[in-house]
């Protein structure tokens, strides 16, 4: 089915659609309340134009669409879909951090806590989640100094006769033995729900008599012990600001972009202490209103099994703040709120995240340009280039026996690959296997044409290939007087690099960030060439196939290739399918299916083995 006639067949109805490419990738996932309206307004002359949706929709070649009950449905799915593929045109978090939980295991008879990953539906009491995790393991570690809970796991049923040694450094009381009694142990137990909860206000000035106490019994080590747990609770309670005197639980999240780059920050305020702060960053977020980078960051972040606090504060309001909000109350399993504040308390808690999310985005590209200076400095200084080497073009021959030639093309410029820059070859002159005369047909064809028109000369030539492929881009920028164009070959093998008339190669650090940026730019124009010339062999090879067929001449091949996209779509079409292709008759069609879905040959029963001499 062609991709009008699909567009033609979407339904009125509430869902997620995924839009895909002539490879079959995904390139964006949506939601709508119309599958139909949204689906079909991407496609209408009169839309809003910009530079983004254009880029997209000119390459879209194939539709999917998944229809739900409501739009709930839809937007958890589509959640779920673009964690799954990561589509290029949806705002993604490049986050993969999962925040950890404590779990006091109430369950049981005698509770322990643990570090947990997730909360589950176990009988459990989960607190969290803590961010960063640093916060967990420092509070993991000032409870067990403060309450004495077991950390084993085995059965409590008191019989043992010796403690462990966690009794002998006061960390548990030895239930395992008898000593400690139930009602003792369940007492410790919901000390530690209050701390962990925060509302222990009385605990330091109670660990501060127990400490005088032990000092004026003279022991002054349990004192000394005391002493440091004070002062360790003090530490994280200096670290946690007030902000609100209302005591309430709230994430405060504020966006900043400069350019195509953006700085998600989110504070954690419970009980009204500001107990952790996290930055989130999003590049390629250009043409994207501040509303939309927060919706798509609400609905991954939270989406990864974090539960949201019952108040949540934006900087900017979100579409469809109601339908979020909606579904963060089914996440948390109560009612949540989700506020764009103007003014009062609220603005000004948002004001502080976005005054801290503008701190840290300014910090993060710093440290970013900072670590691209350095590789550039390094690279200057190892190939002993005239300058900085701020674009690089990047160079690969890929061919079996000799067959579908292909040359690669790929650029890093300004830090990273731009695959907008990247070309393909199809090798025209040389016949047979032949590497070097390949290479000096691609360069002299990119470089003659940059001549021709005006176009970017790179600062660095890198050729994946060793001296034969170095001496041979030399010549062939030397024969269009673009000698002047530093050139160097990155071998495989003991990953050397040629560069000039140098006849020994240059062994650089392996740790080096100059090796691995050249590593990456190799590679990626291998990648590059391979899967082209895989591409080239594959539809060779079904046009052979093709070419078995009765009544498929080349115009009906090219209308097959044109209208389904790809080599493997045809093998893979039904007979409708194959059929709505123009100039395929539905007899044509028919033909062309059968002849890729032979039908199953019966296996003649084998004959019964004679024995010898029967």
């Amino acid at each position: 089915m062609t991709l009008a006639e699909k567009l033609a067949r979407v339904p009125d109805r509430p869902g997620v659609y995924l839009y895909r490419d002539a490879r079959q990738q995904v390139l964006y996932v949506g939601k709508a309340a119309s599958l139909r309206s949204r689906v079909r307004s991407y496609f209408q002359d009169s839309r809003p134009r910009d530079p983004k949706t254009d880029a997209l929709v000119r390459q879209i070649r194939d539709l999917e669409y998944v229809v739900t009950d409501n739009e709930l449905e839809a937007l958890m799915l589509e959640a779920n879909l673009v964690r799954r593929h990561r589509p290029r045109y949806n705002i993604i978090l490049r986050d993969d951090k999962h925040y950890p939980f404590l779990k006091l295991t109430t369950g049981e008879d005698f509770p322990r806590l643990l570090v947990a990953r997730r909360v589950q539906d176990d009988g459990a009491t989960y607190f969290g989640p803590f961010y960063p995790a640093t916060a967990m393991r420092e509070t993991l570690r000032l409870a067990r100094q403060l309450f004495p809970l077991r950390t084993c796991s085995i059965t409590i049923d008191g019989t043992l006769e010796r403690p462990c040694i966690q009794y002998a450094i006061h960390r548990c009381n030895a239930p395992c033995t008898g000593w400690e009694t139930r009602e003792g142990y369940a007492k410790t137990v919901r000390d530690v729900m209050r701390f962990l909860e925060g509302r222990d206000e009385d605990l330091p000035l109670r660990l501060t008599r127990e400490m005088e106490a032990a000092a004026v019994e003279t022991k002054f080590e349990r004192a000394a012990v005391l002493r440091d747990q004070i002062q360790s609770l003090n530490a994280v309670r200096e670290r946690q600001k007030i902000i609100s005197t209302e005591e309430l639980d709230q994430d405060v999240i504020g966006v900043v972009r400069q350019g195509s780059d953006a700085c998600v920050e989110l504070f954690f305020v419970r009980r009204g202490r500001l107990v952790g702060q996290e930055p989130f960053y999003l590049d390629k977020v250009a043409g994207w209103p501040d509303g939309e980078i927060l919706s798509a960051f609400v609905r991954q972040f939270y989406g990864k099994a974090v539960v949201p606090a019952p108040e949540i504060l934006v900087s900017e309001a979100i579409p469809e703040a109601g339908l979020v909000a909606e579904w963060l109350s089914v996440l948390a399993g109560r009612r949540v709120q989700l506020q764009a504040p103007r003014r009062g308390v609220r603005r000004e808690f948002v004001a502080m995240a976005e005054e801290n999310a503008a701190l840290a985005l300014q910090s993060h590209l710093l440290s970013r340009a900072d670590r691209q200076q350095l590789v550039l400095d390094e690279l200057a200084r190892a190939l002993s280039l005239p300058g900085p080497p701020n674009r690089i073009e990047g160079y690969d021959i890929s061919n079996i026996q000799g067959t579908e030639q292909v040359g690669s093309l790929v650029v890093w410029e300004n830090g990273g690959m731009k695959k907008d820059g990247y070309k393909r070859f199809r090798i025209r002159s040389v016949a047979g296997a032949d590497d070097f005369a390949s290479l000096r047909e691609v360069l002299g064809r990119r470089f003659a044409k940059a001549l021709e028109q005006g176009g970017v000369l790179p600062d660095l030539v890198l050729i994946d290939g060793g001296r034969g492929q170095l001496n041979a881009g030399l010549k062939a920028l030397g024969d269009l007087g673009l000698d002047w164009i530093p050139v160097a070959a990155l071998a495989k093998r003991a990953e050397e690099v040629y560069v000039g008339e140098s006849l020994h190669p240059l062994v650089l650090d392996p740790t080096s960030p100059a090796l691995h940026t050249l590593q990456k730019i190799r590679d990626e124009a291998h990648r590059f060439a391979i899967t082209y010339h895989k591409t080239l062999r594959a539809r060779r090879t079904l046009r052979s196939e093709l070419d078995a067929i009765p009544g498929l001449g080349p115009a009906i091949r090219t209308s097959l290739l044109k209208t389904l996209g790809s080599t493997r779509r045809v093998r893979d079409s039904s007979v409708a399918e194959l059929a709505a292709v123009p100039k395929v008759t539905p007899r044509l069609a028919q033909r062309i299916f059968a002849h890729f879905h032979p039908p199953p040959t019966d296996t003649p029963p084998a004959e019964p083995e004679t024995a010898p001499g029967g």
